[in-house]
């Protein structure tokens, strides 16, 4: 990845982590996985036009269901502290959106590698 893609990679997936942060100041539990989801598919979609790619909103809607299930399987504790913290009041608000936001961002980056690693096996 060059200095280009890896910058522009950084502005996506920052700014959607972000998003999903503020999404998920929602005291409902449930409800911050939507939000991430829903994220993610955007990210994808940036990220695939980065790398020139042409992805539906169905193709980038699996590849978020399946960051988020890799992540929930990798980090399981952090995934449902996320959501029991809801019933925190304060102290969940504060809680959830920052582990979105690292949840985000480390399946943001993964993504970006995949993505990136497909375009440049499929250049001539």
């Amino acid at each position: 990845m060059n200095e280009r893609q890896r910058n522009s990679c950084h502005a996506i997936i920052h700014t959607h982590a972000t998003i999903a942060g503020a999404g998920n100041l929602m005291p409902v539990p449930g409800a911050g996985i939507a939000v991430d989801i829903t994220t993610m598919t955007s990210m994808c979609m940036s990220l695939s036009s980065l790398f020139k790619g042409d992805i539906s909103e169905e193709v980038a809607k699996g590849l978020a269901i399946a960051a988020i299930k890799e992540t929930i399987l990798k980090q399981p504790i952090k995934v449902l502290v996320k959501e029991v913290s809801k019933v925190i009041p304060l102290l969940g608000q504060l809680i959830s959106p920052a582990i979105s936001v690292a949840i985000i961002e480390a399946a943001g980056w993964s993504i970006a590698n995949t993505l990136y690693e497909r375009a440049k096996n499929h250049t001539p």
